[in-house]
């Protein structure tokens, strides 16, 4: 066991003496030491819950013959933390987690690990760190949340942010506005649309480091507390048969990963997060690739925001398998992947057949024949920016229109509230990249107010930014170079005509190139006066396109 350099020989008597002022008894120590990664605070609706997740992993490992230690991982709300200096610190958080779990488990020379995520940055990067230690490792997070209900409708996260828009244009009252307060997001767990909490968490059972329903059994269900006792249980299977994360998370498992992605329409936010994980596991995964596979992917899911389905909905569908099977229908997956269970793809998926069509559509009837997102390239964006095209309304597939310029989310946020953007006009919001924000904000305010005010079949956004998993519209981030690196977002002037098309996968500043060429001339990006932890991440960070990887 790669434990016994730590705890066996007379050499490691003082390590075993620091064991026992632990409590441990002989038979304790005797048996393999498997670490539970637990992301529990009272302050995150979707990680509320997981003490008790924890608690359940515990059994199953000590019932499978293992001895269990719970250490923690930090985790920040990102619909807290949205619209203010707050939402700098979410993605950074993702290097953070990576690298204290790696800290924390190869200290201590543990045999396996249990993870156990549930929001935006604790999944990728605990997916992350388990590729860097890589030991037998299983993933169990803590569950989406049920949707909310008000007058007789389904309602998430997206809902609530709507309404503020609604409630800003005066088309609802001040009532209905608290009464989407108090019932959009009834339970904990994480936020109850294919946002990017929920996206990662099916993408890793796609990837096969999670076991069936990770990623869709709701956070408030029994059966979730049964699956982290299953989670406990099967680590202790894969220490016996030593199958390591990076034994599964291979290009063909990040294939599989990328395609489901496209069909589930998942958040914009992966193409941050799959490369960055891809990267520890020492594969490249660029923006070409998915267009590649969006090209022959069909969208079977319009979760919200693209529709009116729910978690709790795709579960009882047949959840993220059931997807997978459709896929398989088309020979679209390799299904011979081994997963954490220590079966392939095909044993998996062979049984889970899609129960309700209205969720998951079957794969001779999708929503589209192509997948739910797409990559743009353009004089506007060189290396590639990204929108979740299932999210976005027909009318605003192909868009053209005069840019209103913004250096700051908050600058733009204004305008919008004070009814400054017209219909046709494109907003950009720069300077919030993964260098210039720093710490690419999530631009969930502005693109809630342009849809709740109205606008969005008439107005598009463009961002060296990002998204929320729940904004929907023509809301187009990552756009690399970003303007703080010298990227041409950063010269567009108010008025500048920008081009969208999303079917050809197109975004263009329509000027002359000598214009083009005189403003990037005289341009020097604007910078900021920062320190501590963001001014380290600012300038260690790649582009957007690159998955906002730190790698130094």
């Amino acid at each position: 066991m790669k434990s016994d350099f730590v705890k066996k020989g007379a050499q490691n008597a003082s390590h075993r003496a620091l064991y026992r002022a632990l409590g441990l008894t002989e038979e304790e120590l005797d048996r393999p030491l498997v670490g539970i990664v637990s992301s529990y605070n009272e302050i995150v609706p979707g990680h509320m819950n997981i003490d008790k997740i924890a608690e359940a992993v515990k059994t199953g490992v000590i019932m499978a013959g293992g001895t269990p230690f719970v250490f923690p991982a930090i985790a920040v709300c990102d619909g807290i933390a949205m619209g203010h200096v707050g939402m700098k610190y979410s993605l950074v958080t993702r290097e953070l987690i990576a690298d204290s779990t790696e800290a924390m488990a190869l200290a201590h020379g543990f045999d396996a690990l249990v993870m156990i995520p549930n929001c935006d940055k604790n999944v990728p990067g605990l997916l992350m760190a388990a590729a860097r230690i890589n030991v037998p490792t299983v993933f169990v997070s803590g569950g989406p949340m049920l949707a909310g209900n008000i007058d007789g409708k389904k309602t998430s996260l997206s809902s609530m942010f709507e309404a503020v828009g609604e409630y800003n244009a005066g088309k609802i009252s001040e009532e209905k506005l608290c009464e989407f307060e108090c019932k959009t997001c009834p339970t904990c767990g994480s936020c109850s649309g294919m946002y990017t909490a929920n996206s990662m968490n099916c993408l890793t059972e796609a990837i096969g480091m999670g076991l069936r329903g990770n990623g869709t059994i709701p956070a408030v269900y029994s059966a979730r507390i049964a699956l982290a006792k299953r989670a406990g249980m099967a680590v202790m299977e894969l220490l016996k048969k030593d199958i390591r994360p990076r034994d599964i998370m291979t290009k063909e498992a990040f294939m599989n990963a990328l395609t489901v992605d496209m069909a589930l329409g998942c958040s914009t936010n992966s193409m941050l997060h799959l490369p960055a994980i891809a990267h520890e596991c020492g594969i490249n995964i660029n923006l070409e690739i998915a267009n590649e596979i969006s090209a022959k992917t069909p969208n079977l899911c319009h979760l919200a925001p693209a529709g009116n389905a729910y978690m709790e909905d795709l579960d009882r569908a047949g959840g993220v398998f059931a997807v997978m099977n459709e896929l398989d229908k088309k020979g679209l997956l390799n299904t011979d992947c081994i997963t954490v269970n220590g079966r392939t793809v095909r044993e998996n998926i062979r049984e889970c057949p899609n129960l309700d069509h209205s969720i998951i559509r079957p794969i001779e009837e999708p929503y589209s024949a192509t997948g739910g997102i797409a990559v743009l390239k353009g004089n506007l964006a060189h290396d590639g920016c990204v929108v979740k095209r299932s999210a976005v309304l027909p009318e605003m597939l192909v868009h053209e229109g005069p840019a209103k310029v913004f250096d700051c989310e908050e600058d733009a946020q204004a305008a919008i509230n004070g009814g400054k953007i017209l219909p046709g006009d494109v907003v950009v919001i720069r300077y919030e990249g993964p260098k210039g924000g720093p710490g690419m904000r999530e631009m969930l305010n502005p693109t809630s107010a342009i849809m709740g005010m109205g606008l969005g079949n008439s107005v598009a956004l463009v961002t060296d930014g990002r998204f929320s998993g729940a904004t929907r519209g023509a809301c187009i981030g990552h756009v690399t170079p970003e303007a703080a690196s010298g990227g041409m977002i950063g010269i567009v002037k108010d008025g500048d005509i920008i081009s969208i098309n999303i079917p050809e996968n197109r975004i263009e500043l329509k000027l002359s190139e000598s214009e083009i060429k005189s403003r990037m001339e005289k341009f020097v990006p604007k910078a900021k006066s920062l320190s501590g932890y963001l001014k380290r991440y600012a300038a260690m960070v790649s582009g957007g396109a690159a998955g906002a990887i730190v790698d130094i």
